[in-house]
């Protein structure tokens, strides 16, 4: 009896793929891995450091205070009622997480071609490890913007959050994605264009200051030009940071126009990404 050659195999490894191919059920079954990627990146981030996890502290405090010196002291903007530095603290948080998401997930294919060129398993999952590994970071800084909210509540701050406080697991979702998904379109062309990594330092600096993150909406619209206060406007990076301040200090523009808007956005660049990222993998390694 002639035993069919696909039932002596547990796994088939193929380099053609669906165009859209989330493989969920490889992912779950490497799910150990994915947590070994996420140790590791917790683990050596700081690990030859002097200061250690301490610079998850002193850089969003130092840019606060920087921003608050030069944003509000001196370029006067006002941040409606808040004081600037808890202000500028709510935007830093959440600024960091997605730019953090974007610029490492963006060199995963340059960082680890010496892995990816001797064993397999799902690519995909070393851009998830460094989404998840980076929540770490988002929660001691977030702990730091709600040390300083309990500060200035109890000298007598008047504020409070709202009850769009039920969709900060959406925020962070869609942090998430985007940054997840911009990034693994950006990896897909470092491959060939090396150039596009430096142009990405440049280009995420600038994109901090077209997101309304040292600055409230309000003020790019009454200040800009036309065009310029509508990029920002429409720049769904821009959408989640106003979002954020306003379900924990009550200020900034928020609708649920603007957050379903921002919520397909984030989904658009994620499958695109993966669909992007998927395709380049088969082939990467011929050119990186």
């Amino acid at each position: 009896m002639k035993t069919d050659e696909k039932d002596i195999w547990l796994y088939e490894i193929s380099s053609k793929k669906k165009l859209f191919d989330l493989n969920l059920k490889e992912i779950w079954r490497y799910r150990d891995l994915l947590f070994l990627f996420v140790k590791r990146d917790i683990t050596t981030l700081y690990k030859q450091t002097v200061l250690g996890p301490l610079w998850y502290f002193i850089q969003p405090l130092f840019t606060s205070l920087v921003f608050t010196l030069v944003f509000n002291n001196l370029g006067n903007i006002q941040t409606g009622g808040v004081p600037p530095f808890l202000f500028n603290l709510a935007g830093i948080t959440a600024w960091n997480y997605f730019k953090i998401c974007l610029t490492k997930t963006s060199s995963t294919f340059t960082s680890n071609k010496s892995i990816f060129g001797k064993v397999y398993f799902p690519r995909v999952i070393m851009p998830m490890s460094v989404t998840i590994s980076n929540l770490l970071r988002f929660g001691i800084q977030l702990l730091i913007l709600i040390a300083f909210y309990i500060y200035y509540v109890s000298n007598g701050l008047d504020i409070s959050p709202n009850i769009n406080l039920v969709l900060f697991p959406v925020y962070i979702l869609m942090m998430a994605l985007l940054g997840l998904g911009s990034g693994m379109i950006i990896s897909a062309f470092t491959t060939k264009y090396r150039d596009l990594k430096v142009l990405l330092n440049f280009a995420v600096s600038l994109l901090m200051y077209l997101s309304a993150v040292p600055y409230p909406v309000s003020e790019a619209k009454s200040k800009f030009p036309d065009f310029v206060a509508n990029f920002v406007s429409y720049n769904p990076v821009t959408q989640i940071i106003e979002g954020f301040r306003y379900m924990i200090l009550g200020v900034g523009d928020f609708s649920v126009g603007s957050l379903i808007y921002t919520i397909v956005i984030c989904f658009i660049l994620f499958f695109v990404g993966l669909i992007i990222f998927n395709r380049t993998e088969k082939t990467f390694i011929d050119t990186v």
